[in-house]
């Protein structure tokens, strides 16, 4: 897979032309293309979106207009594990500006760097992720951790740690 961290320039395009293709290369399917772009590489790489926009017979600022209008898409990389934080009503008066702070204290991140540099975590905090009931709540990738503490969100990213160095460790 694509998933490793190497520069654009040097790369193939084949993945990014198979994806196009089984969408029929129709403009009309540009949010599906970059939907299946965006989760080969994690984020919608400039040179990618203008290969998209050629491929589709689009202009280029049609491609990045979409990009950057959805919220679900990114322009810059994150890290193999998403660590979202609610921010919503619900959880920020029960205390996610707490773990937001523990998690970016335990990987070394802020507000300005939310991706570590090995590319393993990125820490952001979105609007709302619709599990009030569980508030706070902290989603890893799709999966949904609720009543979360500070304490076990850096729980949280040490089982993810340990789990990685163990994977890592088998090959």
């Amino acid at each position: 897979m694509l998933h490793e961290q190497q520069s654009m320039p040097g790369r193939k395009f084949s993945k990014v032309c198979e994806i196009v293709d089984a969408q029929g290369r129709k403009p009309n399917r540009l949010i599906p293309i970059l939907q299946a772009v965006q989760e080969e590489y994690r984020y919608l790489p400039q040179e990618v979106l203008t290969y998209v926009a050629t491929s589709l017979g689009v202009s280029p600022a049609r491609v990045f207009g979409v990009a950057t209008f959805y919220a679900h898409f990114t322009l810059e990389p994150k890290g193999r594990h998403c660590l979202r934080l609610c921010d919503g009503t619900a959880c920020h008066v029960k205390n996610s500006i707490p773990i937001l702070d523990a998690m970016r204290k335990r990987l070394g991140l802020s507000a300005k760097k939310v991706t570590t540099d090995d590319m393993m975590f990125t820490v952001e905090t979105v609007a709302c992720l619709g599990a009030c009931g569980l508030a706070p709540v902290v989603v890893h990738n799709e999966q949904v951790h609720g009543q979360m503490a500070p304490d076990a969100a850096v729980k949280l990213v040490d089982r993810i740690v340990a789990t990685e160095q163990n994977e890592g460790g088998v090959q």
